[in-house]
């Protein structure tokens, strides 16, 4: 069984001794190398070449966000997860536009954090339950403010199937060939999709599929 490479990410030594132990009890984990701050861990992703970074958002010289969005620049095969203290949407969606694929509290459950790695090393997203929580009732304000009906109902069964799997992180072509499409087909309903639910950016995709509870 090949390990999933980790790197960890935090400047509280305590925190990173205690998320080695979390997840070197699993056999298929392997913890690779530790940093204490932003630019150390880019260059750690570098050198390690890591299949998972786990990271705090809150660091000296280069923050979590910052230190993602040069990891997936530099190594786009490398998936990070987010541990951080901030549950607002502005910290969720910055951390999505990085290339963020896991966001968890740091209360979590460490079952949550273990979920998050095996979901991300195979390209899906994950939220924390209290994450995803925030989100969806955050979604329903909205709509009930402006009173105005899920624009969700304007999707046809495929721009569903194919909204699910977008926001799962397949790419077009893996979407056409798991559906039996043409790949114009499914960038027809791609765009489609985009313009029925108002979004922009594969980010704001993801976020509407977390807020819907469409995915995890």
């Amino acid at each position: 069984m090949k390990s999933l490479r980790i790197v960890l990410a935090d400047d509280h030594v305590v925190v990173r001794n205690g998320l080695r132990l979390i997840l070197e009890q699993q056999p298929d984990f392997e913890v690779v190398g530790e940093a204490s701050d932003g630019r150390e861990v880019v260059r750690l992703a570098e050198i390690e070449e890591p299949d998972v970074v786990v990271m705090d958002i809150g660091m000296p010289n280069l923050n979590g966000i910052e230190a993602t969005r040069r990891i997936v620049g530099n190594r786009p095969k490398t998936a990070v997860v987010i541990l951080s203290m901030h549950s607002d949407e502005g910290y969720v969606v910055r951390s999505l536009k990085a290339g963020v694929r896991a966001y968890l509290l740091k209360d979590s459950a460490e079952a949550d954090l273990i979920a998050a790695i095996r979901a991300i090393s195979t390209g899906r997203s994950f939220f924390s339950p209290a994450i995803r929580r925030l989100l969806q009732e955050d979604f329903m304000r909205q709509l009930e403010d402006h009173e105005v009906e899920d624009t969700y109902d304007l999707l046809s069964t495929r721009e569903r199937e194919i909204l699910q799997l977008a926001a799962e992180g397949k790419t077009n072509k893996e979407m056409a060939n798991s559906l039996n499409l043409s790949l114009f087909t499914v960038e027809t309903h791609r765009a489609h999709i985009l313009r029925k639910l108002n979004l922009h950016s594969v980010p704001e995709l993801i976020l509407y599929a977390v807020r819907k509870g469409i995915i995890c």
